[in-house]
């Protein structure tokens, strides 16, 4: 009687879901969890790949990662590939990205200026020609705009980054902190940037990678001092202390959950864009529920 060989049993590959985010400390802080697999994902193996976040933009526009932090500027075209997630957003209530200048100057003055910015999709950008539709701009990598500032190949700068908390050190002046104008003009936070995720993973899929995601910022909260320390490899030679400001500013409750206030103020920030002539078309936000 022949015997008959049993064949082994492959075994299921994880499915690879790629995440795209900015090695700013509190992108990288957020992600600690899933990154350094400290989560249970059953079955689901997270790749990672680190972008500016104009970078970032760009390539959400063409749907390159499962899942990406975008500016929410940036959702008002990607809205048809991607969903945002219901946590993860980077919202400065009463603070913002900080137009500064060498020399003193007012906010009436913006409208003169040449103002350095670090991308066209970025919220700040839409913030800041909603607060002024005339100034001129140039594009330079966010670490390069404080130089172009001093050394006065642009009047002013738009500081999205830790800069907004030195930026008085090295001799600059705050003309306008965006958080603070938007703030007295409408009562709600501003929305910088958030997480979202693309519609063809499917619904039970998104939900899945959503709590995950959800998991991995409440972890990071919860193991706050190893969450900084990994997150400090990606600061830019940032001081710890300054890193600890940084990510408090940008990672807090807002950030495990939008709630109805920080809905209101993404969808308020489009609409204030779209009636501006900024963004062509109006914006429907569309969340994971």
């Amino acid at each position: 009687m022949a015997v008959v060989k049993k064949q082994p049993v492959a075994e299921a590959q994880p499915q690879t879901i790629t995440v795209a985010h900015s090695p700013d400390s509190d992108d990288a802080f957020m992600f600690y969890g899933l990154a350094t697999n400290k989560l249970e994902t059953n079955g689901l193996k997270f790749e990672h790949t680190l972008k500016d976040i104009q970078s970032l933009n760009e390539d959400a526009r063409e749907g390159v990662y499962d899942v990406t932090a975008i500016s929410f500027h940036a959702y008002a075209y990607v809205g048809d590939k991607y969903a945002l997630l219901p946590h993860g957003a980077s919202i400065g209530d009463n603070y913002g990205p900080i137009v500064v200048t060498k020399e003193p100057r007012e906010a009436a003055e913006i409208s003169k200026m040449k103002i350095a910015i670090p991308g066209e999709l970025t919220s700040a950008y839409l913030a800041l020609r909603i607060y002024d539709k005339d100034f001129r701009h140039v594009v330079l990598p966010f670490d390069e705009i404080i130089d172009a500032v001093q050394n006065g190949e642009a009047d002013a700068g738009l500081l999205i980054h830790e800069g907004q908390l030195f930026y008085n050190q090295l001799g600059l002046h705050k003309v306008l902190d965006l958080g603070e104008w938007w703030f007295d003009k409408t009562g709600l936070p501003l929305p910088m940037g958030g997480n979202v995720i693309r519609r063809d993973l499917g619904k039970d899929l998104m939900h899945q990678v959503s709590q995950y995601l959800h998991e991995s910022i409440q972890y990071s909260m919860e193991n706050r001092e190893d969450a900084l320390a990994y997150a400090m490899q990606f600061a830019r030679d940032m001081q710890p202390e300054l890193a600890d400001r940084f990510v408090a500013m940008w990672v807090n409750d807002l950030t495990l959950d939008y709630g109805d206030r920080g809905r209101e103020a993404v969808t308020r920030l489009l609409d204030e864009g779209h009636k501006a002539g900024i963004i062509p078309h109006k914006v429907k936000v569309d969340f994971v529920e």
